[in-house]
């Protein structure tokens, strides 16, 4: 948006407390080492880091999604688990978080997902070529309510750029709130980056931007509470040309 000034370094998140469960330590210990990816400062082989995610006769190449801030993991699990030929690379800094979606991983038996415990900015700069992506995800970031506080909300065009070029073309960018201001400048944002466009204007005009909620988005517990109260949700997807 015109009035916010964007600060000059990009954080993908807030760190903020929580207590690492018995369970969720148990996940870390026993899953951590299969699933978890070192931040490294150089091109990530997707290839050796999903070695194990296909069945060893399948020689299919298998398209990878990035996710940013998964919180404690269900929507990511259950969309891993709904698309078991995509590889999810999931970038989560909340270390309950991080222990949840192992621990989810050991539950449902999922292989298609790894994690990087690491600022999603610093991964994207480093770790992942030019248009390696089959698409990026990023759902229910922090809205920052205050307007005072709207220059520190996620989507903005730096990380937008980054994003757009890392994606392959015709990968796809979906975002998706429950704030309705941040859902006008999400749109607002991703519709100026000229690498992206609007696969909902044409397909879904009566929309005004926005799209359908995909199939593989589940609804949350928290999303269906909201939805019975009379809020709504906001999806967007947007493709790279």
């Amino acid at each position: 948006m015109a009035d916010v000034a964007y600060p000059k370094t990009i954080k993908s998140f807030v760190r903020r407390a929580g207590r690492v469960t018995s369970g969720q330590t148990k996940a870390f210990d026993e899953l951590g080492p299969r699933f978890l990816l070192p931040y490294q400062a150089g091109a990530l082989d997707f290839a050796a880091a999903f070695a194990d995610a296909a069945d060893p006769d399948d020689s299919t190449a298998r398209p990878t999604v990035l996710e940013i801030g998964f919180g404690m993991g269900e929507a990511t699990a259950h969309i891993a688990a709904a698309l078991p030929q995509t590889n999810f690379l999931c970038c989560e800094v909340h270390e309950p978080g991080v222990g949840a979606l192992l621990k989810r991983i050991g539950e449902q038996n999922l292989r298609n997902i790894r994690i990087c415990a690491h600022d999603a900015v610093d991964v994207i700069d480093h770790m992942l070529p030019l248009q390696s992506l089959d698409g990026a995800h990023i759902f229910f970031p922090d809205p920052w309510h205050k307007k005072k506080h709207n220059k520190r909300r996620l989507i903005q065009p730096p990380l937008i750029v980054k994003l757009a070029t890392r994606l392959k073309v015709g990968g796809y960018l979906h975002c998706a709130t429950d704030w309705q201001p941040y859902a006008e400048q999400m749109l607002e944002v991703l519709s100026a980056e000229p690498l992206l466009k609007n696969t909902a204007l044409t397909q879904h005009p009566e929309l005004l931007g926005y799209a359908p909620k995909p199939f593989y988005r589940p609804l949350t517990k928290f999303e269906n509470r909201g939805l019975k109260l009379g809020h709504g949700v906001w999806d967007l997807v947007f493709e790279r040309v």
